[in-house]
């Protein structure tokens, strides 16, 4: 099924244009709340150190925004790592060509942990899904069982809830967190080159640095055949919708100013014009990948 090239209606395009404000004024809400806590907790190095003092301040939005942006994606998200989609839509079982998650898996920025049930076998989505046993690679449209996560995730202030939502999913044995970036990953020696059956990122590819090097390094990470599931909020290279192409070329100014300097102080360096369909598959070097015009 091709994706669908349907003019958006008016309430979905105001969605779609006022997101980004709406989430960066989302996240500002918590900055007087993580300044007060801050000082009652007389922590004044993080007070006085910048990446302390946001982490500290993405930690508090992100417990808030974490379940709101699962609500919102989930129906995208679990076909996804199902295998039931293809070309940007969501198929019916029967029509899924692609197997989903099995073996051993590496999260990309798995944040406060709002996805980590999904790798429990207790985990089903709406329909029944069946697992392929331990150390195949499923049948289309298809999960099989997970055997080992590594969550790479940097950023300590949401470590906690990480570790909350890992032991409410039962993966203590399966699930570990790797406290560094993906620029560090390599060198902390925690996963092996071509050992990784998937790798898995929803929409944190957009705070990654040197995304064309970054990209092209965890595809090493992958054993031969193995499987990248992707789900991103990509900038928009065509559009048949005249709205949005109208807003983009009479306001390029300040919605260059407000995403390249704003958005990257109030979400943690979530840089939405810097990860696009081709910047992925061309710029990174990758050749020969299908891809649609949504968002996964």
């Amino acid at each position: 099924m091709p994706p669908s090239t349907a003019m958006p209606s008016i309430p979905e395009l105001a969605l779609t244009m006022s997101f980004p404000w709406q989430f960066m004024a989302a996240s500002l809400y918590y900055l007087p709340g993580t300044i007060l806590s801050t000082l009652q907790q007389r922590d004044f190095r993080t007070l006085l150190s910048w990446s302390r003092f946001q982490s500290a301040w993405f930690g508090r939005f992100w417990a808030w925004a974490g379940p709101q942006v699962r609500s919102g994606a989930e129906v995208a998200v679990v076909p996804l790592l199902e295998g039931r989609v293809t070309r940007g839509c969501v198929v019916d079982l029967p029509a899924a060509r692609h197997p989903g998650i099995a073996g051993t898996v590496l999260e990309i920025g798995p944040g406060s942990g709002m996805w980590v049930s999904i790798f429990s076998d207790r985990y089903q989505s709406g329909e029944e899904v069946k697992s392929s046993p331990k150390g195949s690679t499923p049948a289309p449209g298809n999960r099989g069982t997970v055997t080992r996560v590594y969550g790479v995730e940097p950023n300590p202030g949401v470590h906690h809830l990480l570790r909350e939502q890992i032991s409410a999913a039962e993966l203590q044995d399966v699930y570990e967190v790797v406290p560094v970036g993906i620029e560090d990953l390599a060198s902390s020696g925690r996963v092996a080159p071509k050992s990784v059956d998937c790798i898995v990122s929803v929409l944190c590819l957009c705070s990654i640095p040197e995304p064309r090097k970054n990209i092209v390094e965890l595809y090493g990470y992958l054993k031969p055949g193995g499987r990248w599931y992707v789900y991103e909020h990509v900038r928009r290279e065509r559009s048949n919708s005249w709205p949005i192409a109208l807003y983009q070329g009479l306001f390029p100014r300040p919605i260059s100013f407000s995403i390249r300097c704003i958005l990257p102080l109030a979400l943690c360096c979530c840089m939405l014009p810097d990860v696009s369909e081709r910047y992925m598959l061309t710029k990174a070097g990758l050749q020969g990948l299908s891809t649609s015009s949504g968002h996964t």
